[in-house]
């Protein structure tokens, strides 16, 4: 007598009819779960979105503080039109704060920082700090006498954000001349080479005031520094050395003048040493 075998691969016996009736069970509960869930998610997506388009969250008003009102146009055409076709760019929760900030910033290089709050849910507030004007930048090394000088005005940071008036005020009253970070025909937002150490550089300027006589021209080539004063010397120094330079200067005061003009320069570039030429 043959022997009849099972056809059926190995591993793959049929679970029992009660067994199968279970598992089938199980996936149906799975996939309406599955269904319910997406229906949720899609609701609440649509009610938000609903949501988003009412009026009462939909920025209405903006508010300019100490500034060009027209602030307010650059931020609300900034605000138009939508997020995919879906989600409006003038909702109080989705607002682009960082175009709005960049584009008055584009539009007035004037203007160092922008902070923009949100004032209950249709209305928000901008306000805006200037740059301080430091001093006149007037290119790499001062003109010939008698020429008019076209000069920019910097900020703390060393970047050239605005051409200088002869009305315009500056926190220093003394021209700085030096190189740019890069070469360029228009020097306006350009950076002047060495910024990090111009801060230092021009508050040794300030500090010759107290030996009598104000610093007009601060000129800065390579790693020296050449401070001209109103009484027509020159006191050259290197970059950065500001401290040790003013200390050499103050211990030999009580043997030059540098107000009265008999001194053509000073050089400090030499740790304690001053070396002198009078006229």
């Amino acid at each position: 007598m043959l022997e009849r075998r099972s056809s059926a691969p190995h591993g793959s016996a049929r679970l029992p009819a009660g067994r199968q009736g279970i598992a089938e069970r199980r996936r149906t509960r799975r996939r309406r779960a599955l269904i319910a869930l997406s229906l949720l998610i899609f609701l609440l997506s649509a009610g938000i979105i609903y949501e988003l388009w009412q009026n009462g969250t939909r920025i209405s008003h903006i508010q300019i503080f100490g500034a060009d009102k027209s602030f307010a146009d650059i931020a609300h055409a900034a605000i138009q039109g939508t997020y995919f076709g879906i989600i409006p760019r003038d909702s109080i929760f989705f607002f682009p704060a960082s175009r709005i900030r960049a584009d008055i910033i584009a539009a007035h290089s004037d203007i160092a920082a922008v902070s923009i709050f949100r004032n209950g849910l249709t209305s928000i507030s901008i306000k805006t700090n200037d740059r301080a004007p430091i001093a006149r930048w007037c290119g790499l090394s001062p003109s010939g006498p008698g020429v008019d000088e076209y000069c920019y005005v910097f900020d703390a940071s060393g970047l050239i954000y605005a051409t200088a008036a002869a009305t315009t005020t500056t926190i220093n009253n003394f021209r700085v001349y030096a190189p740019l970070e890069s070469e360029t025909l228009e020097p306006l937002l350009a950076t002047i080479l060495h910024a990090n150490k111009l801060p230092a550089a021009l508050d040794f300027a300030r500090q010759l005031d107290t030996f009598g006589s104000p610093v007009m021209k601060v000129v800065l080539r390579d790693d020296e520094v050449d401070d001209y004063l109103t009484s027509g010397t020159r006191i050259t120094y290197v970059l950065g050395n500001e401290q040790n330079a003013f200390t050499a200067l103050v211990s030999a005061r009580d043997n030059l003048n540098l107000a009265d003009g008999s001194l053509e320069y000073v050089d400090l570039r030499f740790n304690g040493k001053v070396y002198l030429k009078k006229k």
